[in-house]
C-alpha cells in the first residue's frame, strides 16, 4: 500500500504518525502540502516524502488521504481529478459529503468518508467510517488500517449518520474538557487551590474513563456502584436529575448534528 496525503496539518501528521508507529514504510508516504514551513516539518519530523503539488509519489499512491480543511477541498480535488482513477479516496474532512467529493473528481466511485476526533493526535482517537458499494472489503479494511492507526474505529451504515458521530466523538473531545474545566472551577469554589483542583479534576476523568474502558460493566452499572444510598454521589446525581442535564446535553449534541448537516449543505455548493 502507498498513501499520499493531500494536506499536512495536525491530523493529517497525525495518520502519518500514527502508521509509521505501527511499522508503516516511510518510503510509501507522501505529503502534498503548499506551505513551505509545514513541508519543512513534515520532512523533518516523520523522514517522508513532502511535495508543493501532486507529483511522481502522489501518482503511484494506490491510496489518497484527503486531509485539507472542508473550505479548501475543491481547490485541492482539481489536480487530483485526472489522478484519482483506480485509488481509494479516504477523506477526513468533516462535513463534505461524498457525492459532492465525487462531483469534483470527475465522478470518482472509489471514496471512503471518515470523521476522527483530536485525541487522534496522541493516538487515542475514536473515528467513525462510511464507504458506499463501489468501495470492496479490501479497500475498506485499507481505510479502517489508516484510521486504526490513531485510535478506535467503527462502521456505520448511512452517511447521514456521520453528521451524529460528528456532534458525539467529533465534537465530544470539547464536551470533555469543558467538563473538566468546570469540575476544577467547582472545587476551586469549595476552597480547593487551583492546582489541586485542575489536577484532581483532570485525574478523576481520566481514571474513570479508563475504568470504563477497562471494564465488561456498562457504564450506567459503574455509576451504581459508586452511588451509595443516602451518600454523597446520590446528592450531586440528584441535582443533575433535577436540572434535567441529560436532557440538556441531548439538545446539545442535536444542535451540533443540526449544523453538521447544514454545513453538509453550504460546503457542497459549487
Amino acid at each position: 500500500m502507498k498513501i499520499a496525503f493531500i494536506g499536512g496539518g495536525n491530523m493529517g501528521g497525525a495518520l502519518v504518525g500514527g502508521l509509521l508507529a505501527r511499522g508503516f514504510d516511510a518510503a510509501a508516504l507522501s505529503v502534498v502540502e503548499p506551505l513551505a514551513e509545514a513541508r519543512t516539518r513534515i520532512v523533518a519530523q516523520y523522514k517522508v516524502h513532502a511535495s508543493a503539488a501532486p507529483d511522481a509519489a502522489t501518482r503511484a499512491a494506490d491510496t489518497l488521504v484527503l486531509a485539507v480543511k472542508p473550505q479548501d477541498m475543491r481547490a485541492a480535488l482539481a489536480p487530483l481529478a485526472a489522478l484519482a482513477p483506480g485509488k481509494l479516496v479516504l477523506s477526513i474532512a468533516a462535513g463534505l459529503r461524498l457525492a459532492d467529493i465525487s462531483r469534483w473528481l470527475g465522478g470518482h466511485a472509489k471514496l471512503v468518508r471518515a470523521m476522527p476526533n483530536t485525541p487522534a493526535l496522541i493516538g487515542a482517537g475514536a473515528s467513525g467510517l462510511y464507504a458506499p458499494a463501489a468501495v470492496s472489503a479490501a479497500e475498506r479494511a485499507r481505510a479502517e488500517a489508516i484510521l486504526g492507526a490513531v485510535g478506535a474505529t467503527v462502521w456505520l451504515e448511512d452517511e447521514a449518520q456521520l453528521d451524529a458521530v460528528t456532534a458525539l466523538s467529533g465534537s465530544g473531545p470539547a464536551y470533555v474538557f469543558w467538563f473538566i474545566e468546570k469540575l476544577g472551577a467547582a472545587g476551586e469554589a469549595l476552597g480547593l487551590a487551583p492546582e489541586v483542583s485542575r489536577r484532581l479534576a483532570l485525574e478523576t476523568v481520566l481514571g474513570a474513563a479508563r475504568l470504563a474502558a477497562a471494564s465488561a460493566e456498562p457504564p450506567a452499572t459503574l455509576r451504581e456502584r459508586v452511588t451509595s444510598k443516602g451518600g454523597t454521589t446520590e446528592a450531586a446525581l440528584r441535582v443533575f436529575e433535577q436540572e434535567r442535564l441529560a436532557e440538556r446535553l441531548a439538545r446539545a449534541l442535536e444542535a451540533a448534528r443540526k449544523r453538521g448537516s447544514e454545513l453538509g449543505d453550504q460546503l457542497g455548493r459549487d
